[in-house]
């Protein structure tokens, strides 16, 4: 039994999955048989001596508000004007059924319409051809060949009608791409009644001395209709004669397109997106935002640190009226997710979108291309690979002219690459080979835009392989190992959270210690992160004795944290410090981190004094940054050490706070808390907080040892090479054992090593 509905599920999975990207095809190519005729269907729209004055009415909010609930479409009315005749024809008012029989009380209030009248209408599809027939046969009768629609305000054609269709899969008739507003063509004719925003259709006939419609006429839909009629024929004739001449367009598809840097682009026409699913495309969003004309190449995915889609997109309208549209979208749905819209900057859409690369932009001066992105590639992959992989049913345009492999700045490849299709087919052939093996790995394939093309380069092209260092003007700092209070021991005086929620933060975890909170060391909370650098729902809290910390095991062991209980145990320093240099604490025992060190910064680096030494201030600042020392004077008898720290915190909970490292895309961040990491550059605006002092009873502090040269980096060593071997390599050269170090990361089929010689080495 359970295995049938198992495999009935995969069956469900697997069809629900071929009709999403079969509608996907079939909207795709729609759009762009429409875009071959929009500029034919505007010229013909242009020269028409019909108008079709068209109202609508949905289920919820309507007016100014209309489509800003996502309610459907309940109601259409429709007349025909003759423009030369000036003449009229039959008042169509059709109901239309939604799929959800609901009505808000304002729109039974506003329509008059009940829910027994609405069960027993067409669908929307149906109503939409008893329209195309209506017209087409009241055309013929006055013997007109095209006609062009007239509504009061967009919102009915941008903000109901175009969405709806596109939810429901429905294929729009050419007309509703293209119409005239009113209000504008009012405006154009009469600009002292005030702004286009302003204007109602009770101002306007009140403005050109149009009396009001009688009470029994007023019939919300019939009454529109009838007093834009009123209106169009007024204004057509004399003193007026005016021509209909503001045509609005409704774009069949999203354009695609490279965006420069330099390009300037208006902040009032961007908008933030929040929310999309991960494998949302461009085409998606573009849909989520029909009816509205985003700019040529005006979305940008935007992507994390680790270069997947963090859900957020930036998207580019038009002008200031069509972002205005997009934000009334706000908590709209895409599928089952709602999004979330918000204004966004020129500047922000220039940071995702924006590229200066000249190979970028001639690989995006294709138009009319769907991009293709390709991940996991082998190091060694050529193009004619990458081809060959692809097959004969997916060509790629300009064979290897239409691939682009994203490398590293010196030359390496990144196991990424982009490719160009000339049509959807081919690229819906592409992503069929999705997890396909090429050579010994697996490929992801992935719908690609653009402006991920841009962001991509510029993310690999623009960060450093290891982090900038600081100017000489910076206060100079000695290189620090981990902290004092991270001293190695068997006492067992820490204790391990595990099964914390994802979620969880610094508060929470202090929240949750309850009264105990006082007896944690300073500095001693320490949370795990995983190889992705989230936490990985494990932390470890240094307490002030072994009593407390086996007071808070007992107390606190699976106490509920959110909607999940805490396992709590008692643990050593020692075993705390191999789990956050990246070792295994389990029921089978300790297993020690990859690199057998007892830190990864190099220890030898200085002379760390002890915590007598320290002042109490000192004690309470968040956790050390290591930077590279100035030498000291040959001279000096006494150096003068120098603690750097950030400004202290002054809320409470923040005295146990680590600080977040950030490493670049090149290495993703190990399985080690931020605070015993040591090998990054301090930030700028760092203090020193300590120096060296005399002591009562004539005692003297230890100064810290001069330290000399700088860090060399090595790449590509060996993946087994050892202390010996980097040792036999610089053999020749001036150091000495208590000046080396050596720290070994494997990151991405990459090794490297830091030291640091008496001399710089030029590798």
């Amino acid at each position: 039994m359970g295995l049938s509905w198992s495999l009935r599920k995969r069956k469900q999975g697997f069809f629900s999955n071929f009709l999403y990207q079969l509608n996907q095809y079939l909207w795709i190519e729609h759009a762009q048989v429409l875009d071959q005729f929009l500029p034919l269907w505007s010229l013909m729209a242009s020269h028409s001596d019909t108008l079709v004055v068209f109202f609508g009415a949905t289920a919820g909010a309507n007016g100014g508000k209309l489509g800003s609930d996502e309610r459907e479409i309940i109601l259409l009315v429709w007349q025909i004007v003759d423009l030369h005749e000036k003449k009229v024809g039959k008042l169509q008012r059709r109901l239309v059924k939604p799929d959800s029989l609901e009505l808000t009380d304002q729109s039974k209030e506003e329509t008059g319409l009940s829910v027994e009248e609405l069960y027993k209408a067409e669908p929307l599809d149906k109503v939409l051809q008893q329209f195309q027939q209506s017209v087409s046969a009241e055309l013929k009768a006055l013997g007109r060949s095209s006609y062009t629609l007239c509504v009061d305000g967009p919102l009915i054609i941008r903000q109901a009608l175009h969405p709806e269709a596109s939810k429901k899969n429905l294929v729009l008739p050419e007309c509703f791409y293209s119409f005239v507003d009113v209000r504008k063509e009012f405006h154009k004719c009469c600009p002292n009644a005030g702004q286009v925003q302003d204007l109602t259709l009770h101002s306007m006939l009140e403005y050109v001395c149009i009396p009001e419609l009688p009470l029994s006429e007023q019939v919300m839909g019939l009454k529109e209709v009838r007093c834009m009629v009123q209106l169009s024929l007024h204004i057509l004739a004399e003193p007026y004669n005016h021509k209909f001449s503001c045509f609005e367009a409704v774009k069949y598809k999203l354009e695609s397109g490279a965006c420069s840097k330099t390009e300037p682009v208006d902040s009032e026409t961007v908008i933030r997106a929040r929310g999309l699913p991960w494998q949302s495309s461009d085409q998606d969003i573009s849909r989520f935002f029909k009816g509205l004309n985003i700019a040529k190449g005006g979305v940008a995915l935007c992507l994390n640190a680790q270069g997947r889609r963090n859900g957020e997109a930036l998207v580019r309208f038009i002008n200031q009226e069509h972002r205005d549209l997009a934000l009334e979208r706000h908590k709209h749905h895409m599928g089952s997710r709602y999004i979330e819209v918000y204004k966004a900057t020129g500047e922000e859409f220039l940071k995702i979108a924006g590229g200066t690369s000249n190979e970028v932009a001639q690989f995006l001066s294709k138009e009319n291309q769907v991009i293709i992105r390709m991940r996991g590639l082998p190091f060694t992959a050529s193009p004619q690979d990458v081809l060959t992989f692809l097959g004969a049913d997916s060509p790629v345009t300009d064979a290897s002219d239409g691939l682009l492999f994203v490398k590293y700045p010196d030359g390496r490849p990144t196991g990424d690459a982009f490719v160009l299709f000339s049509c959807e087919e081919y690229a819906l052939n592409a992503l069929k080979k999705h997890k396909q093996i090429l050579g010994k790995r697996y490929i992801e394939l992935f719908r690609s835009t653009a402006a991920e093309v841009q962001q991509v380069l510029n993310r690999y092209m623009s960060t450093p392989l290891i982090s900038t260092l600081p100017s000489s003007s910076m206060v100079p700092m000695p290189v620090l190992a981990t902290p004092p209070y991270l001293a190695t021991g068997s006492t067992r005086d820490c204790v391990r959270l595990r099964g914390l929620p994802y979620t969880a933060a610094i508060e929470d975890i202090l929240e949750f210690m309850g009264e105990h909170t006082i007896d944690i060391k300073p500095h001693g909370v320490h949370m795990v992160l995983n190889q992705q650098g989230r936490p990985s729902g494990d932390a470890f809290i240094q307490m002030r004795s072994a009593d407390r910390a086996f007071m808070v095991a007992q107390k606190c062991h699976k106490k509920m944290m959110k909607d999940r209980y805490v396992e709590v145990f008692q643990c050593s320093t020692e075993e705390m410090s191999f789990v956050l240099m990246g070792g295994t604490l389990n029921r089978s025992g300790l297993s020690p981190p990859p690199c057998k060190l007892p830190c990864l910064a190099p220890p030898a680096y200085a002379a760390f004094p002890s915590p007598a030494m320290l002042s109490e201030a000192a004690l309470y600042q968040p956790p050390l940054l290591a930077t590279p020392r100035t030498p000291q004077p040959p001279h000096s008898p006494h150096p003068t050490p120098t603690l750097a720290y950030y400004p202290p915190q002054h809320h409470p909970a923040q005295l146990y706070m680590n600080m977040n490292m950030n490493y670049t895309a090149y290495y993703p961040s190990p399985p080690v808390s931020p605070s015993t990491m040591s090998y990054f550059a301090s930030p700028p605006g760092s203090v020193a907080l300590a120096a060296q002092q005399p002591h009562a009873q004539g005692h003297v502090a230890s100064p810290m040892m001069p330290q000399h040269g700088a860090l060399v980096r090595m790449q590509g060593l060996p993946y087994n090479a050892g202390v010996k071997d980097i040792l036999s390599f610089f053999q020749g050269y001036q150091y000495s054992p208590e000046d080396y170090s050596s720290m070994v990361q494997m990151s991405q089929g990459q090794t490297r090593s830091l030291i640091q010689p008496k001399e710089w080495l030029c590798l």
